[in-house]
């Protein structure tokens, strides 16, 4: 029984609901029992604070720990216990491998294996595997559905066995959406309820972690959650808290509403400008004000979808009548969203018009009615335009990146067409991404502006790429329903799965004319995406610049075929009678889209869609898998078992010094985790494709570095292979180029790493600001840690690449005092040692840590960095090698 720390005062109290009794641990009597002012809490650090409450024990979690979250102490570290765990396959299938890899160790360990199962429930949703390899065409869907089961049967037969050999383990079969939307259509329940060790029935706040950056999005339904890489998500899964500090909490007032013509999109890329302005990494942003009184739900997950582009933890929304509408309207069951209302009210989680606002560390206001009609682009999420002035932003990136005087853009013939391509051409069209697919108002928008274009004779131009993949199938129903499905596929958007598609750079390859075109005249071509990310070489290897925008902007792109067409002034195109038709003779107003939505988004179909969800087609249930509880690991370029607990010993043997180490690679700001790891296609030259071919590999069957994640030996190969990744250390390349020793002829990253481990020599990474910006993707720390290195250096930190780093057992550091890469004048040749660092040293979290530089004519220069090991559970993973280590020991012990 949990105590708030005053002798023999109990917080756990009792409320009946849905026709049941349920226990909980109550805030307000938390608050009379002296913990602290609770009632002006943000409703984000209400959520934490019953989690502690809940957890207390003395032990993982004291009355101390209560009280300092209480008193918002944002110094205090505390042990966070999320209710469940989302993954994805991208990062599911190595979360799975490890977990297995992990079972065999305990067996060598003389333990039982089955130890290793997760004790809280977790989904995986198979949705990041499918690609658009066919489009423009009624077969799509199917056809680009056989070839992903061809491709990934491997992968797939694996998970089926994760399926059979772990308890608490769910599989949400291909061919069925995105997993943020399937979370907030269908996983999420805003209250979860368990039963205690003695059979009561237990109602708390439902919290997740999950292993996509995206997980955020469930925080539009008041679900708490956030990504984490995946071995920090195996850990909560096998019961070990995710060590945190107390977050500061960022307001977001919001008033007014939405103007005629903008979107949730334009909001959300408002927003995400806004906030990664103001610095919100590792902060809570929590949304308050009146202009929460008429923000639909799906707004609000739209918002909340993009927490990670702006830079914090999570983007949350309390409970309101709202939310019980969306629950109630998506098929939670009525006793659910009676237990939603009654928890909320009496916890003091229930926001209404007349709640006093929270009391915020720092607060934006923001009035809905100013969002205007915005892209964002060409790089990075945060980079908002405004439709006006995207026309003359992309002829800046011409002139400026480009060498194109005066912006102009170059032409070239394309074999076989009788029509030029040019700089600017939108190559790509896509519609897709949890985004914005979760949104009927955005994607019914799209249908409707089809339709429009239709009725005036309009066509997409015939080099674009066009697809939509939606996030569920309700979308498809709803599309159906308004009869907007033929409208949308007339003009090439037909379905071509449901999964993450572009946005993850699945988009699969260009027509071979334009393709070739683009690579041999060097074309600046772009892709219009309805995502959430548009970073460097992410989206498609032969695509320079990328832009997110709304679904009906993206249809108007790819009528307009360029980025050189100024939407809000010049015409998309000529119409059936010759005149020139503009953006604005197309565009449905918001009554034309309400309506509309009204009449085809019924709760009926999310009951349909929803109720045989793990199921599967007859092609999964086809798919054979091993049985046991080990996995017996056959010959496969999929999955391998990995070398992470080779030779591991029940006691860690310390950390080893670093010296005498050499720069790996020195890069420039905003590197994302793509830049470290990527995601998309595999090239024909480079390491991960010899090795590839190696072992019988055809080219076309590469699939994309997403899908080979099981593979370790794919994967380091991969690390900074990135097409668009730009090394200091080796001037005048792109890609994943360095020189061994700062000297020579430029190598790939792989080889060097090999040649620097065959003499014993740890390697360092130097950056510059917002290092690890992006997906929360594991192996942008496993690749490095396996290729040797051993310290990272960084301006600054994205929070979730931080923390994969520890957790892999590599040393993050941050300059101190405004100093750079740059005042150092590194250029490979010298050799850099941490003293302190291993052996007999004394880590501590946020200890100073001294770089000594030895330059290769004798100089030594010395620079005090940051230790980034920001608390004492990170310490301790830290000394066991990273935390699956530490984990695996505990449990064995």
């Amino acid at each position: 029984m949990s105590r708030t720390g005053q002798d023999g005062l109990d917080v756990r109290r009792t409320l009946v609901a849905g026709g049941r009794e349920y226990d909980y641990f109550s805030l307000p009597a938390a608050a009379e029992a002296g913990i602290g002012a609770v009632a002006r809490l943000p409703f984000s650090l209400k959520v934490l604070l019953e989690n502690l409450l809940r957890h207390e024990d003395g032990a993982t979690v004291s009355a101390a720990d209560v009280e300092a979250l209480a008193a918002r102490r944002t110094d205090r570290e505390i042990a966070y216990r999320p209710a469940r765990v989302l993954m994805q396959d991208f990062t599911g299938v190595p979360a799975v491998v490890d977990l297995a890899a992990m079972r065999d160790a305990m067996a060598r360990l003389g333990e039982d294996p089955a130890r290793i199962n997760p004790l809280v429930p977790v989904d995986l949703v198979i949705d990041h595997s499918v690609q658009v390899d066919r489009f423009g065409a009624r077969d799509a869907l199917a056809e680009n559905v056989r070839i992903e089961m061809a491709r990934n049967r491997e992968r797939y037969a694996f998970l089926r066995w994760g399926q059979r050999a772990f308890d608490n383990f769910r599989v949400v079969p291909p061919g069925t959406g995105i997993c943020h939307q399937v979370n907030l259509e269908y996983l999420a329940q805003t209250v979860w309820t368990a039963e205690d060790a003695g059979g009561r029935s237990l109602a708390f706040p439902d919290t997740v972690v999950g292993t996509d950056s995206h997980t955020t999005m469930v925080n539009g339904l008041a679900v708490l959650g956030w990504g984490v890489g995946g071995i920090e998500a195996e850990a909560a899964m096998l019961g070990q808290p995710i060590s945190m500090l107390v977050p500061g909490v960022v307001g977001v007032r919001l008033t007014g509403t939405l103007a005629e013509g903008a979107t949730a999109t334009d909001l959300v890329l408002t927003v995400t400008a806004m906030l990664r302005a103001r610095g919100v990494v590792g902060k809570f942003v929590e949304f308050t004000g009146p202009g929460l009184d008429g923000l639909p739900l799906t707004d609000r997950a739209t918002i909340a979808n993009m927490a990670p582009e702006y830079g914090a933890t999570c983007g949350f929304f309390p409970v309101d009548a709202e939310t019980v509408r969306y629950l109630r309207f998506t098929g939670r069951p009525p006793e659910r969203c009676e237990l939603v209302e009654a928890y909320a009210r009496a916890q003091g989680l229930w926001r209404d018009a007349d709640t006093p606002e929270p009391e915020f560390d720092d607060v934006l206001a923001l009035d809905l009615a100013t969002v205007e009609a915005s892209i964002a682009g060409p790089k990075r999420p945060q980079d908002r335009i405004s439709l006006g002035a995207a026309k003359a932003g992309f002829e800046r990136l011409l002139a400026d990146d480009h060498s194109r005087a005066g912006g102009t853009p170059r032409t070239t013939a394309v074999a076989g067409a009788d029509w030029p391509l040019a700089d600017g051409a939108v190559a790509i069209a896509a519609i897709t991404s949890c985004t914005n697919t979760s949104n009927p108002s955005v994607m019914i928008g799209a249908g409707l502006l089809a339709r429009n274009a239709r009725a005036r004779g309009l066509a997409v131009k015939p080099w674009v790429k066009t697809s939509l993949a939606p996030g569920s199938k309700v979308v498809t129903d709803y599309l159906a329903r308004s009869g907007l499905d033929g409208d949308l596929a007339a003009l090439g958007f037909h379905v071509v799965g449901y999964g993450c598609t572009t946005c993850i750079g699945n988009s699969g390859p260009l027509p071979e004319p334009v393709d070739r075109a683009v690579e041999d005249d060097g074309l600046v071509v772009a892709a219009v995406l309805s995502g959430n990310r548009n970073f460097e070489g992410r989206v498609h290897q032969r695509v320079r610049a990328n832009y997110l925008a709304s679904p009906p902007l993206v249809v108007a792109y790819a009528l307009a075929g360029s980025m050189c067409v100024d939407l809000t002034r010049e015409p998309l195109g000529t119409g059936a009678d010759g005149r020139p038709v503009f953006l604005r003779d197309v565009w449905p107003s918001a009554r034309e889209v309400a309506d509309a939505v009204q009449g085809a988004v019924v709760p009926e179909t999310f009951a349909t869609e929803y109720d045989d969800v793990f199921t599967g087609d007859a092609a999964w249930r086809d798919i054979a898998a091993p049985a046991g509880d080990t996995y017996d690991w056959p010959e496969s370029t999929y999955v391998r078992n990995p070398p992470y607990f080779a030779g591991m010993t029940a006691r860690p043997a310390g950390v080893d010094a670093v010296d005498g180490a050499r720069v790996l690679v020195m890069l420039g700001d905003s590197v994302t985790t793509d830049h470290i790891s990527p995601a998309g296609g595999i090239a024909g030259r480079s390491p991960a494709a010899d090795y590839l071919v190696s072992h019988g590999t055809a080219p076309a069957d590469f699939n994309s570095y997403g899908a080979r994640r099981g593979n370790h030996e794919v994967m380091m190969r991969g690390t900074f292979a990135n097409v668009r990744l730009r090394n200091e250390l080796a001037p005048g390349t792109e890609g994943g180029w360095t020189r061994i020793d700062g000297a020579g002829e430029a190598v790939s990253v792989y080889d060097a790493a090999r040649a620097y481990a065959a003499r014993g020599t740890p390697l360092v990474v130097v950056a510059g600001r917002e290092y690890g910006t992006g997906s929360s993707r594991d192996w942008a720390a496993k690749g490095p840690m396996l290729l040797g290195v051993r310290a990272v250096i960084v301006e600054s930190f994205e929070r979730i690449h931080r923390s994969n780093l520890v957790g892999m057992g590599v040393l993050p550091l941050q300059f101190r005092d405004g100093a750079t890469r740059r005042d150092l004048g590194l250029d490979g040749t010298e050799t850099l040692s941490f003293p302190g660092v291993g052996g007999d040293g004394d880590i501590r979290p946020a200890m100073d840590v001294t770089c000594r530089i030895a330059r290769a004519d004798g100089r030594v220069d010395e620079i005090a960095l940051l230790c980034r090991i920001d608390t004492d559970d990170e310490v301790a993973y830290f000394r066991n090698g990273g935390i699956l280590p530490y984990v695996l020991r505990r449990l064995a012990a």
